[in-house]
């Protein structure tokens, strides 16, 4: 009898925002069941540092840089994973950025950015692999998205917010569209998990709050990881279409 597990070795894997964090431990994690890794971001230098370690234990990746707010980038994305390994099975849209601030800051090339790389960067991956997996008659694209896509973050996170409503929004959207065909769609909505999102703040205020609400609250990247490795496991006709994880002590 097979074992769940085995149903992840030998798939080929996407996951963006690579280099550090959540994607970079969901890299490891699925490496070491057996994926075969493409790991995508802007820091090249920690993907081949990345690439070099999951080689070093056998397994197969390469590194291939990657802006998600440029569509461009995840055309190309895909077609280095379809050159290497010959197919998409799985896309980890986990790049992202969190840059906050009250709206009344009016940091508006903030918010641009959090639109691009948040919302954009998840339809462009989206684009790039869907007419690849259902072409093939199957795939799964996990979009991470955040508990501030299930409530509000005020008052520093409305536009931040906005963006992960929108990411599970979508993830609906296609999971219904797309079921039929045999794409999976999983959206997995972390609370405070310990990466370099908390740094992404360039206002102070809100800065030292969020380093404050995460240092006593935070659990590791690896939280992520095991859960998208959950949904990547199961069986071809399984979906789970969504996982919400928060540190126990999280109450927002």
């Amino acid at each position: 009898m097979t074992s769940v597990q085995d149903n992840i070795r030998g798939k080929v894997a996407i996951v963006t925002g690579a280099s550090s964090g959540l994607g970079e431990s969901t890299a490891r994690h699925l490496a070491a069941r057996g994926a075969k890794l493409v790991l995508a971001a802007r820091r090249t230098d920690r993907l081949e540092q990345l690439v070099a370690e999951i080689r070093e234990t056998g397994g197969e990746a390469i590194a291939v840089a990657t802006d998600v707010a440029k569509r461009a980038d995840l055309e190309k994305l895909a077609a280095a994973t379809i050159e290497a390994f010959g197919r998409i099975d799985v896309l980890v849209n986990n790049a992202g950025v969190m840059p906050l601030s009250p709206l009344a800051k009016l940091r508006v090339d903030e918010w641009d950015r959090t639109i691009d790389v948040n919302i954009k960067g998840v339809l462009y991956g989206i684009a790039a692999v869907l007419p690849r997996m259902q072409a093939q008659g199957s795939g799964h694209i996990v979009n991470v998205a955040s508990i501030a896509g299930l409530k509000v973050f005020t008052p520093i996170g409305t536009v931040y917010s906005a963006t992960k409503h929108a990411v599970r929004a979508i993830s609906e959207g296609l999971r219904v569209e797309v079921g039929n065909s045999g794409v999976r769609v999983t959206i997995v909505s972390p609370g405070a998990v310990e990466s370099e999102l908390k740094f992404g703040s360039s206002d102070a205020e809100a800065a030292a709050g969020v380093k404050a609400f995460y240092d006593a609250n935070q659990i590791p990247a690896d939280s992520v990881a095991r859960a998208v490795v959950y949904a990547v496991e199961q069986p071809a006709n399984v979906d789970i279409n969504e996982v919400v994880l928060r540190p126990v002590s999280q109450e927002f």
